[in-house]
């Protein structure tokens, strides 16, 4: 457990880099300002990370001098609890501003730097976790109770426990809080999170090769519609579409407004080209590098022609003008009609067969004359 609270780096209280080094946490922020002079003397707050992605923000009553990385006892109700601090100086009032605190009192104090007491506590805590997370879905399941226990942490001193929990419909678990605290005998918070939030919390890979968005840097997760996939071009497909907390993909809203934008320069897909050779529909499009392709057929592709955005609108200011361009690619002469196949010019198609039959004949043996030799 103390290799998870910190990263040594020859230094006796952990991270020692000024926030300028890799963390080896989730939602890690880079601080770009650690180095910069007096920017720790700027406010007393500091952010503290504890299990997973939970994170508060405290201030540094007692003028401790707190880096990145160590491990500090800060006050919780009831009790204490044990985090990492993951951030000083003044980039902790940008992130307070995420965070949307309803007021300055949920702005708790710093009490110590961890001493060896703090931590032996806290490595009895970690040590229950698990164990209690399997016991309390057990409870709920007899109780008929529509909920799913996610994970469960306890605090840094064993006073409480929050249970994270998921749900699609409303839950009345206040039997569960009676059963749950005569058990463990703490005091009981039920929190309950979404999908997305229950992959942050468990962490793993995505599809793409890297740790997930919500595990790694993503805090507030925006609403993804299958909107954003038809804007890229992305096809519906359920399994592809989905992440690994079977909900839409949040990466699907990254590049979405470039594709929007993007796409505001191609002409409308409904709009027919018409040319000498044949009238185009449009067939596919790739909408960043302004390319749009198209099918002499509605429905299926035939002859595809690719040309550029700019292009297809002098073909369609053409159209408007009653002109018809030779052909869709600028430059290109227009293709003479192939005629029908004139069979006189062509030889008989049965000479296949007589090279076959030459080949199967055998010549025969001479008979002598007159039945003479």
């Amino acid at each position: 457990m103390e290799k998870e609270l910190m990263i040594m780096t020859g230094c006796d209280r952990g991270l020692c880099k000024k926030g300028i080094g890799r963390q080896d946490r989730q939602l890690n922020t880079y601080d770009w300002l650690a180095d910069v002079p007096g920017n720790v003397d700027t406010t007393d707050l500091v952010e503290v990370q504890f299990k997973h992605t939970r994170k508060g923000y405290y201030h540094n009553v007692n003028k401790l001098p707190l880096q990145k990385g160590d491990i500090v006892a800060v006050e919780a109700n009831p009790g204490h609890d044990i985090g990492v601090v993951t951030l000083t100086g003044r980039l902790v009032h940008l992130q307070l501003k995420k965070a949307n605190l309803k007021s300055a009192d949920d702005i708790k104090r710093v009490y110590r730097i961890a001493r060896p007491v703090d931590m032996e506590k806290y490595r009895e805590a970690k040590a229950r976790e698990h164990a209690t997370m399997i016991e309390s879905r057990q409870i709920a399941k007899n109780l008929g109770l529509k909920m799913k226990i996610g994970d469960v942490e306890y605090q840094g001193d064993c006073n409480k426990a929050i249970f994270y929990y998921i749900a699609d419909e409303r839950v009345d678990f206040r039997q569960l809080i009676k059963d749950l605290a005569a058990t463990f005998h703490v005091r009981i918070e039920m929190k309950q999170i979404g999908a997305r939030q229950e992959a942050g919390l468990i962490g793993g890979t995505g599809p793409c090769g890297r740790e997930l968005c919500c595990a790694t840097w993503m805090k507030n997760f925006v609403s993804v519609g299958t909107a954003a996939a038809r804007f890229q071009d992305i096809s519906l497909n359920p399994q592809k579409l989905a992440g690994m907390c079977a909900k839409l993909k949040c990466c699907l809203n990254y590049e979405v407004d470039d594709y929007v934008e993007a796409s505001r320069r191609l002409p409308a897909k409904d709009i027919q080209l018409q040319t000498l050779d044949s009238d185009y529909y449009y067939f596919k499009a790739d909408i960043l590098a302004g390319l749009i392709t198209y099918s002499t057929d509605k429905n299926v592709a035939a002859n595809l022609e690719t040309i550029t955005a700019e292009r297809a609108r002098q073909i369609i200011e053409m159209n408007r003008s009653g002109v018809k361009p030779e052909s869709l690619v600028e430059g290109a002469t227009r293709k003479a009609p192939k005629g029908p196949m004139d069979l006189a010019t062509q030889e008989n198609i049965n000479r296949f067969d007589r090279a076959k039959k030459k080949k199967k004949k055998k010549k025969q043996p001479s008979q002598p004359k007159n039945g003479k030799e």
